[in-house]
């Protein structure tokens, strides 16, 4: 699976993406979502795990939006530390995962698809 990572804080993001990668998907992160955006403008993703907190033009909620009205195939997995969005929030058919997690509570919200 290919994986897009957006995600501001640098432990955080080469944590993940290492775990990604031992799990035998490809990932590529990013720092903001106007990066992401860009991105997606350029090459196929099967999935995005975005934070919600992050700096640029949009948060993670704005570019789960963004991808699910642009994008609609692309899976998204939406983590936070800080809140828990409402339902009314999330974009259709996407995940929330809080944060801190392990990565194996990662790649069992993606095993499934």
């Amino acid at each position: 699976m290919r994986i897009m990572l957006v995600e501001d804080e640098p432990l955080i993001s080469m944590d993940l993406k290492f775990s990604l990668k031992q799990a035998g998907h490809a990932a590529v992160t990013l720092p903001d979502a106007d990066k992401a955006i860009d991105a997606l403008d350029a090459q196929f993703f099967d999935l995005i795990v975005t934070d919600i907190d992050m700096p640029g033009s949009m948060d993670g909620l704005r570019l789960a939006a963004a991808v699910r009205d642009r994008w609609p195939p692309v899976e998204i997995v939406v983590m936070s530390g800080k809140h828990r969005p409402s339902d009314a929030d999330m974009p259709s058919h996407a995940r929330f995962i809080s944060e801190p997690f392990r990565a194996a509570e990662l790649l069992e919200a993606i095993g499934s698809w």
